[in-house]
């Protein structure tokens, strides 16, 4: 009894420490703001962790549900893993050196990167609303279950190759449309919903005049060339073809 007892608190603790590591007095004024506004009116369980912000589970006040994505403001792992995309980028420099603010306009970026992507036609979360450092976007999901990611699901050689198609279509738009590189595209960041792949986790997008923009691309490129040719075992265009095709450029 003793031990559960001890077992209890040890649990306890822990519940409260991931509570008041997401939940500190700005967010919570920050949450009252958001569910006043209406686009939360319930929230429910955590969908996904990671170590700058939770993905939560909501509904609205109309009923339908929403992710509602929460930056912790005390990570200092953040601006590490932000850094490369925020260097040379000017809507970053006055705010540099101060990690909320950085914060709260990296989840203002995210939401403007996924408005950009949503009215260029890509399958992205539709975004809602965006204050301090909360998100509230569309659920990709079922009554609180996430769709899995495209390197968890097992499909066959034919819908493998109408996914990679849909995919560069997407990255397509992206760069010609919405003017922008995901940056950070691999199977890991690629919902599979209603058969359609969904593009997601788009904070890190940097516009075509980044510096970078061009290496990230390529990157991404090499990425989703790497997943369906090496790994799924379908063929695919290589580097330069689907650089071109997307660009209009070749790698020297």
């Amino acid at each position: 009894m003793v031990k559960r007892r001890k077992e209890k608190r040890i649990k306890d603790k822990d519940y409260y420490e991931v509570v008041e590591e997401v939940f500190d007095t700005p967010t919570l004024l920050a949450l009252y703001h958001v569910i006043r506004k209406g686009y939360i009116d319930k929230m429910f369980g955590v969908v996904s962790a990671g170590k700058e912000a939770r993905v939560y589970w909501a509904k609205n006040r109309r009923g339908e549900d929403v992710a509602v994505k929460i930056y912790l403001t005390t990570t200092a792992e953040f601006r590490k893993s932000i850094r490369q995309y925020i260097i040379g980028d000017p809507r970053f420099e006055s705010v540099s050196g101060d990690l909320r603010k950085l914060i709260l306009k990296w989840v203002q970026k995210e939401y403007k990167n996924l408005k950009r992507m949503y009215e260029a036609g890509v399958r992205v979360p539709k975004p809602y609303y965006a204050y301090r450092n909360i998100l509230v976007m569309e659920f990709i999901g079922e009554n609180g279950i996430r769709a899995p990611l495209l390197k968890e699901v097992r499909l066959t050689d034919e819908e493998y190759v109408e996914i990679y198609e849909k995919i560069v279509h997407y990255i397509k738009l992206m760069y010609n449309k919405a003017k922008l590189v995901h940056a950070d595209l691999s199977e890991y960041n690629i919902m599979l919903y209603g058969g359609e792949p969904v593009i997601i986790d788009v904070s890190q997008a940097v516009t075509l005049d980044h510096p970078m923009a061009m290496y990230f691309l390529i990157r991404d490129i090499k990425n989703i060339i790497r997943y369906f040719r090496d790994e799924v075992g379908i063929e695919t265009h290589n580097l330069n073809e689907l650089l071109e095709e997307i660009t209009g450029k070749r790698l020297e």
